[in-house]
């Protein structure tokens, strides 16, 4: 789907192949398609690349590495993902880490122990933390997960509710917000797509909607323990070229990006009359 975190994975993918001599339009050439999370579109992607001359297809999120694996598979071809959360849930990776066939790629997996931590210093007394997922995303169900069997380490109780479609996300978010003290955003590809919808209904309870990477901070959450997607999507490429000069995905192991930061968005904190506790202030990058 088109959302900055995404288009951001794109950028830095091109960067990585270009900083291992992989170069668009000299001695590389790029299709680029957006399925606009629809799930028959990205199929429909990923069937036409997989029948297409392609050397390798890289897919962004997970519902679209799931796609172009299942298309791309039977023809042998290569897929390299990024953005993709959890994938051994997602059948992408054995839990040894190296690929279930021609694959491997990059996770976005959240720093949840670390958001968490950052919330109870943000809101001393806060009880509640809402999540708006979509429920057809595995990525989101594997995050919320891990936030329910950690959350009680800080006394948070998680309140979760799913959406299956877009046009869910302005009652399920107004509901949702008005049962919890904040709301934590996944990189959840829906509900980032409709991340105005989510913050609004937060404005109007008068609660902090805390994102989960720089992007979404940048449009109005009010902090993050978050990941640099550029960075992502470069590392993504990085490995890609290591495949496309012959080495078999399958044993190339996923990775994750290890370096986390907090990011805040003043303006979005003073709208609440909130302020960044002094002992992260230090170390807190204002998104810009």
């Amino acid at each position: 789907a088109e959302h900055p975190s995404l288009e951001n994975c794109r950028e830095g993918f091109i960067q990585g192949l270009a900083e291992a001599g992989y170069k668009e339009g000299e001695n590389l050439t790029i299709d680029y398609k957006n399925a606009e999370a629809d799930m028959s579109i990205a199929n429909q992607i990923a069937q036409s690349m997989a029948s297409g001359k392609n050397d390798l297809i890289c897919a962004i999120a997970t519902p679209m590495a799931q796609a172009a694996y299942n298309a791309a598979q039977p023809k042998n071809i290569p897929v390299v993902y990024t953005a993709v959360t959890d994938p051994v849930a997602a059948q992408l990776a054995k839990e040894d880490g190296t690929g279930v066939g021609k694959i491997t790629g990059t996770s976005d997996k959240l720093a949840v122990d670390a958001q968490l931590k950052m919330i109870r210093e943000f809101l001393p007394d806060a009880k509640k933390i809402g999540i708006l997922y979509s429920t057809s995303e595995t990525n989101s169900v594997s995050a919320i997960a891990e936030y329910k069997e950690l959350a009680p380490n800080y006394n948070f109780e998680i309140v979760d509710k799913g959406i299956s479609q877009p046009s869910d996300i302005p009652m399920a978010a107004s509901d949702l917000a008005s049962k919890v003290d904040c709301i934590s955003n996944l990189t959840d590809n829906t509900v980032v797509s409709s991340l105005p919808t989510l913050l609004d209904a937060a404005k109007k309870a008068g609660i902090p909607v805390f994102g989960s990477e720089i992007e979404q901070v940048k449009n109005g959450c009010v902090a993050t323990e978050g990941l640099d997607y550029v960075a992502l999507g470069k590392q993504t490429g990085e490995m890609a070229a290591k495949v496309l000069a012959g080495e078999d995905p399958q044993n190339i192991p996923f990775e994750t990006i290890s370096e986390y930061s907090l990011y805040i968005n003043s303006a979005a904190l003073k709208d609440l009359n909130m302020e960044c506790p002094a002992d992260l202030a230090s170390s807190a990058v204002e998104a810009k």
